[in-house]
């Protein structure tokens, strides 16, 4: 039976960053109010939520009090504590569910999941020790990149290998976790696809965005993406296949690379997602109000895109020489600046995000690089 949360209800968000922040921005402007969850004493979701719970994911307590609170609960990110999701569980519906998260929270189970409903992923194996990792890469072949099972993002947690001889060295800092191992795809492009999954099952995909990185962190997404038509629908079909067969309600991300004709899937993320931002100047439903209308059982909204855009993430090394020039960035006509509330700016922090719309990806990438090399 759906379970249909109308706007007017309060909703419930495991994490206070800037997804929940940017989730909980779409939710108050639905008309809903916001209960977060999150250990940070001003965490960026907090900022604009109705109530912060202040308090470790691990406490049970906590989870309770936000669940009596609320009438549904969604995530911004993957690594909450299982017995925290079972606990929800039991008071008020989470979406997407534990069963879901517990899936695409581990890097092998996965793996593993993808490979056995067929989906393509890289040859990969199971790394549990220095044996295992030196058998893995004899049949994978170098270079191979060495990932940790959980706790991973923006590269964290994760080795590439371009010798064998470097089995040893390399699996010092995985010792005592599992780990995988994935033979090295040399990809043209990397790619991802957003779309929301209704409770009775239907499925709608934003355009196939692209994406750029530097030192392992998304810096500059685009879309349209630029791939041929039948690519942009297979990569779609995927979307739609891995959230059919996870069961999932919400929004899913899949990461994939581009190989010659081929899309290979490199991750998941059952949530709102870096490489989305663009959709909110972008889309005609953004990728935080359609997560929202998934998980409270409202009809999908539309997704094609207004305008070609792109978006470019600000890290926090632009505040190494001082306060970035905001005056200068915004200078530039049709870019859009979201800040997240983070006080302390580090390297590699993401403090924020520009958005530029343009009459193709290319003048819009130019012009968000532009307007970013302004501050």
């Amino acid at each position: 039976m759906d379970h249909i949360v109308l706007p007017g209800a309060t909703l419930g968000i495991l994490g206070g960053g800037q997804l929940g922040r940017m989730g909980a921005i779409a939710a108050r402007r639905l008309g809903y109010r916001v209960h977060v969850l999150d250990p940070e004493p001003d965490c960026p979701a907090a900022q604009v939520a109705d109530e912060h719970i202040q308090a470790p994911y691990s406490d049970l307590d906590a989870a309770r009090r936000l669940a009596i609170g609320v009438r549904v609960v969604t995530f911004e990110f993957e690594n909450v504590p299982a017995a925290t999701l079972a606990e929800l569980e039991k008071h008020v519906p989470v979406r997407p569910s534990a069963h879901a998260l517990e899936i695409c929270r581990h890097r092998v189970r996965e793996k593993q999941f993808l490979a056995s409903h067929g989906f393509p992923v890289a040859p990969f194996r199971v790394i549990a020790s220095l044996e295992d990792l030196e058998r893995g890469l004899a049949e994978l072949g170098v270079p191979a990149i060495l990932k940790t099972a959980e706790f991973g993002y923006d590269g964290k947690g994760q080795r590439r290998i371009a010798h064998a001889d470097e089995a040893a060295l390399a699996f010092a800092p995985f010792a005592g976790h599992t780990a995988v191992l994935e033979a090295f795809v040399p990809f043209d492009a990397e790619l991802s696809v957003i779309g929301a999954r209704a409770q009775g099952g239907e499925f709608r995909a934003f355009p196939v965005l692209r994406n750029a990185h530097a030192r392992h962190i998304l810096d500059v997404t685009r879309a349209p993406a630029g791939i041929a038509p039948a690519l942009e629908a297979r990569a779609r079909e995927l979307a739609r296949g891995i959230a059919a067969a996870l069961d999932l309600i919400g929004l899913l991300t899949v990461e994939l690379f581009l190989v010659g004709d081929d899309l290979v899937v490199n991750e998941l993320a059952p949530r709102p997602h870096n490489s989305g931002h663009g959709t909110i100047e972008a889309a005609a439903t953004d990728q935080f109000e359609q997560h929202l209308r998934a998980v409270c059982g409202l009809p999908l909204g539309q997704t094609e895109l207004l305008r070609p855009f792109a978006m470019a993430n600000l890290l926090g090394d632009l505040w190494e020489r001082g306060e970035p020039n905001w005056q200068a960035a915004l200078r530039e006509p049709g870019v859009r600046l979201h800040l997240y509330g983070k006080k302390e700016p580090r390297p590699g922090r993401k403090m924020g995000h520009l958005t530029a719309l343009a009459q193709s990806a290319d003048a819009a990438e130019a012009l968000v690089r532009r307007a970013r090399s302004a501050l």
